[in-house]
């Protein structure tokens, strides 16, 4: 039986329970004030139990009936009025099964069970059309970027081949810079993958030590672009993986350092307790940019100015995005914020843990 016919009869069963019991009560009360036996004596007819009861038995047939059928019919109707937004919720799950997430529900009405059911189904569905759309983003700008270096490989090896004077070394060395970078573009995808699944360990974790690492690691990237790099802050305790975590101040760090000033540029990274979350930021000097392109720039395979590799240490466009990765995976979030004098700060903020 469906839903609609379930309720219709359990209205119906409902009402002729409450009818019946009202009856009885009814007959029961009557029946207690009337004398069972005959009036024999002079004067008026005065009826007796058996009277009221052969009287009264048909009444209360013909009105079970009528509470049976108008049970019957009102039940059908409310249990229609009542399930009719589950078909619009139906029909819509039914249009995201066949791949149509973008249409929604829409429910108008008082903000009920129903409502609440459907708006919360219209959001499900707005994450996961955003996110199939960012899937669908990446794995054209992955294989895009996958494409570049086997497509110059194969361009030097025919050169290679229609000229045989060509210098063996220079090839050697030119094969080896694109097999790096497809490497590193290989590492930095698996790190993005296993940082969306969230598959591994907790330990405690101090953000200070981990952006004091991070900073001596790339202490040398930066003293030779002439950015001069300033770590202050506290102690900042946080639940996560300390792999992953030096990974995210990593790539910060690395960013800051890249896309920063031609001369005197600067990078600050600080820590600090903020009531119950532990905060990490890395602000640097460089170009001015607009809030649309902050937007776009935790998105994979985008850059802060061209996406085009210009030399050995300008990555493969995926740091900031494993960055963001990291964090939510570790329950926080990352903001980028675009300076007014030129560059970047950007902020994570995770859930502050005492060891």
């Amino acid at each position: 039986m469906s839903v609609r016919l379930k309720l219709t009869l359990s209205y119906a069963g409902f009402l002729m329970l409450a009818g019946a019991l009202l009856l009885a009560v009814v007959w029961a009360f009557l029946l207690r004030y009337v004398p069972a036996g005959q009036n024999t004596g002079p004067g008026p007819f005065v009826p007796n139990r058996g009277d009221l009861i052969r009287a009264f038995t048909p009444a209360v047939s013909w009105a079970l009936v009528f509470l049976l059928v108008f049970g019957l019919l009102g039940g059908w109707f409310l249990a229609g009025r009542m399930l009719a937004p589950l078909a619009r919720i139906t029909e819509a799950t039914r249009r995201a099964a066949d791949g149509s997430l973008s249409h929604r529900i829409a429910l108008p009405g008082r903000q009920d069970e129903f409502r609440e059911l459907a708006d919360s189904f219209d959001a499900m569905l707005a994450r996961l059309e955003a996110q199939v759309a960012e899937q669908r983003r990446f794995a054209a700008n992955a294989s895009h970027e996958l494409r570049t270096p086997l497509a110059i490989t194969r361009t030097l090896l025919d050169v290679a081949c229609r000229d045989p004077d060509r210098d063996v070394d220079e090839l050697i060395e030119r094969l080896r810079a694109v097999n790096a970078r497809a490497i590193e573009l290989t590492e930095a995808l698996l790190v993005l993958s296993r940082a969306e699944q969230g598959s591994f360990a907790r330990d405690a974790v101090d953000l200070s030590l981990v952006a004091e690492e991070a900073a001596e690691t790339l202490l040398p990237l930066a003293e030779a672009r002439g950015v001069t790099i300033r770590t202050t802050g506290t102690i900042a305790w946080t639940s996560g993986s300390y792999a992953l975590l030096l990974q995210l101040a990593s790539n910060l760090v690395h960013n800051a350092i890249v896309h920063n000033l031609p001369v005197g540029g600067r990078v600050e990274i600080s820590t600090a307790v903020h009531g119950d979350l532990a905060e990490l930021v890395v602000e640097n000097t460089g170009a001015v940019l607009s809030p649309e392109r902050v937007a776009t720039l935790t998105e994979p395979f985008q850059r802060g100015s061209e996406r085009i590799r210009t030399d050995d240490h300008a990555g493969v466009g995926l740091g900031l995005a494993i960055a963001r990765s990291i964090a939510t995976a570790h329950g926080g979030a990352l903001a980028l914020t675009a300076l007014a004098g030129g560059g970047l700060r950007a902020t994570v903020r995770l859930e502050a843990q005492h060891p």
